[in-house]
């Protein structure tokens, strides 16, 4: 409870960041809909956020060590809030592609401040306990935000504004706890050919996971408006894929733990493009049927970033293990960039069952490949505990990495 009580502070920041940070990609799409975007300007939208992270994730750790961490969150928190308040002062897809950009650095710069300092003030004692709450508060500020547009009005300066004040918010309680701010930790080095070198696998699947990902929650709303989805169902279904992959991470877990973990991604990839083929055959399902494959889909499509970063880790050292994690967040974010900006070009050419299809490929290159890496090299006898490895930050690995070390003791 003591450590609850001293990280409260940072857990608020969270659920307030999520709540305004991730409110704003699907209004954005319905918004953009409403004020006749095209469908490509609309998946632009999202690659243009990804394109922000990436930023925000290298120059977060920079700008922590020039100012310290709480003027540095203030930094990033207020780039966010401008980019949310400007949207119905300009009404301009590039311009908003810009303000997207401003509210990627912000996700990305926010999360890595945060991280970082949960890192400086965890022991190996009560570090489980704190990235436990941490996740489950991550993930629970996800859902509620994507409940947000069934009550925020699209194309409305009221809805983003709503938005920036709870994003402005988020200041209030790290800058102004008590809580001494820890010293600056050194960036980790962002060396993109180390996931190659150690695990091309791995590589290729957090390309797949971003794919999946970041297609689904920029561009899903697209793909539940033209299906005849109502506001609030869209908002259903976009939660429906959060929550089916958080509640699979267990399981999931324990698979990889207990069996090749390559066969446990090309199981998930399967079990994935079967979602994916019911739902672009189907031409008329009910709601209720869109929204159970928006939750299996993410049941079998979210841990494959985990399982596939666990996998690297089994052949790295330990002192490889804090940049292999930045290395693959790279990895995530090229594809995190790219997803969304193609499935809104297939919807636009071929329908919104396009979507899927492109999903459903991506996964299906991905058992071939799984297939090919275990004829090239054999699975470890000893391996490293299963992380559910959130896709927040490039430092995220310093975090998991005392976790993964203990693993290999048992």
């Amino acid at each position: 409870m003591r450590m609850l009580i001293s990280f409260a502070a940072l857990f608020l920041s969270v659920v307030l960041m999520q709540l305004s940070t991730g409110g704003v990609a699907p209004l954005d799409a319905l918004s953009g809909i409403t004020l006749d975007f095209s469908t490509q300007q609309i998946g632009f939208l999202g690659s243009a956020h990804f394109f922000g992270f990436f930023i925000g994730c290298w120059w977060a750790p920079r700008l922590m060590g020039s100012v310290g961490h709480s003027r540095a969150f203030a930094a990033f928190t207020a780039a966010g809030a401008i980019g949310l308040i400007s949207h119905m002062l300009v009404v301009d897809p590039i311009a908003w592609a810009v303000m997207r950009v401003a509210s990627g650095i912000c996700v990305a710069g926010c999360y890595t401040i945060i991280e970082a300092w949960l890192q400086a003030k965890v022991t190996n004692e009560t570090r489980g306990r704190a990235m436990g709450t941490y996740r489950i508060v991550d993930m629970g500020g996800q859902l509620v935000a994507q409940s947000l547009i069934s009550v925020l009005e699209p194309a409305s300066y009221v809805s983003y504004n709503i938005l920036a004040i709870i994003c402005c918010a988020s200041l209030l309680p790290l800058t102004l706890t008590t809580v001494r701010q820890p010293e600056t930790p050194a960036a980790p080095r962002l060396r993109p050919k180390l996931g190659l070198e150690i695990s091309p696998l791995a590589t290729a699947a957090v390309v797949v996971a971003a794919l999946s990902s970041a297609t689904f929650r920029m561009v899903g709303p697209l793909y539940g408006e033209q299906v005849g989805l109502r506001l609030d169902q869209i908002a259903w279904f976009l939660s429906a894929f959060i929550l089916g992959g958080a509640l699979a991470q267990y399981p999931a877990g324990w698979l990889a733990d207990k069996f090749d973990r390559r066969k446990v991604m090309i199981w998930l990839s399967v079990a994935a493009i079967l979602c994916c083929v019911i739902t672009a055959l189907v031409d008329t399902m009910h709601p209720t049927g869109v929204l159970l494959t928006a939750f299996f889909f993410g049941a079998t499509s979210f841990p494959i970033y985990s399982v596939a970063a666990a996998h690297a880790n089994d052949f790295a050292t330990s002192e490889q293990r804090v940049e292999l994690s930045a290395a693959l967040m790279f990895y995530f974010a090229i594809g995190a960039i790219a997803a969304p900006f193609v499935a809104s070009s297939l919807i636009e050419w071929y329908g919104p069952q396009a979507m899927f299809l492109m999903i459903a490929s991506a996964h299906g290159l991905l058992i071939f490949f799984s297939m090919l890496r275990m004829l090239a090299r054999p699975t470890l006898a000893l391996r490293t505990r299963y992380v559910w490895a959130p896709r927040t930050s490039f430092t995220i690995g310093r975090l998991t990495k005392t976790d993964r070390e203990a693993g290999e003791g048992q």
